[in-house]
C-alpha cells in the first residue's frame, strides 16, 4: 500500500449516493486510476458533479484494484465537510493534493508549514524541540538529516527539506 500522487488522473463515474465509487474510464488526455495504482494504494481525490449540481468532495481515498475508489476520509465537501450524496448524472474524478495536506511556503510573508511534512510519516522526534538546530525525518525511503541554515533563513531550510525529501 503506498500513497499515490500522480498528475492528468481523471475518470467519470455515475455512482450515487455516499458509497463507493465505480470508476468509468478516462478520456484519451488522461490517465486513468488503474494505471498508476495497485490494489489497497491510496490517494487525495477531488470529485465534482459535471451536470451542473453543486456536488463535490474532496478526501482520501483508497483502490480497490477493480475500477472501484472507496471514499475513506472526506476532508471537504459540499455537504460541510461529511461525504456528499451523490445525484445522478455523470461526475468526474480526479487525483489532486488538497491544500490542507500541503506543505508551502508563502513568498509573500517567507512563512512556511513543515508540519504537514512531519506529521505524515514516521519520525524520529529524538532530539526535536523549540530551537533545534537538526531535524530528523525517517521513512522507508527517506533517511535525511539537515541541519539549521546557519543564517537562520527558514526558506533555505524548506529548501533543503525538499531537496533531501525529494
Amino acid at each position: 500500500m503506498a500513497l499515490v500522487l500522480k498528475d492528468r488522473v481523471r475518470e467519470t463515474t455515475t455512482t450515487t449516493g455516499t458509497g463507493a465509487l465505480t470508476l468509468a474510464g478516462a478520456s484519451a488526455t488522461f490517465d486513468t486510476f488503474a494505471s498508476v495504482m495497485s490494489t489497497n494504494d491510496t490517494t487525495y481525490y477531488a470529485i465534482v458533479h459535471a451536470g451542473g449540481a453543486d456536488e463535490w468532495e474532496v478526501g482520501l481515498g483508497t483502490y480497490s484494484g477493480t475500477n472501484t475508489l472507496t471514499r475513506t476520509t472526506v476532508l471537504s465537501s459540499s455537504n460541510s465537510g461529511s461525504a456528499t450524496n451523490f445525484s445522478a448524472g455523470n461526475k468526474f474524478v480526479f487525483i489532486t493534493l488538497p491544500a490542507s495536506v500541503a506543505a508551502h511556503l508563502d513568498p509573500a510573508s517567507g512563512d512556511h508549514d513543515l508540519a504537514s511534512i512531519i506529521t505524515l510519516g514516521n519520525h524520529d522526534t529524538d532530539n526535536l524541540s523549540e530551537g533545534s538546530t537538526n531535524l530528523y525525518y525517517t521513512n522507508a525511503r527517506v533517511d535525511a538529516r539537515i541541519a539549521a541554515n546557519p543564517s537562520g533563513d527558514p526558506a533555505g531550510t524548506a529548501v533543503a527539506m525538499a531537496i533531501a525529501l525529494g
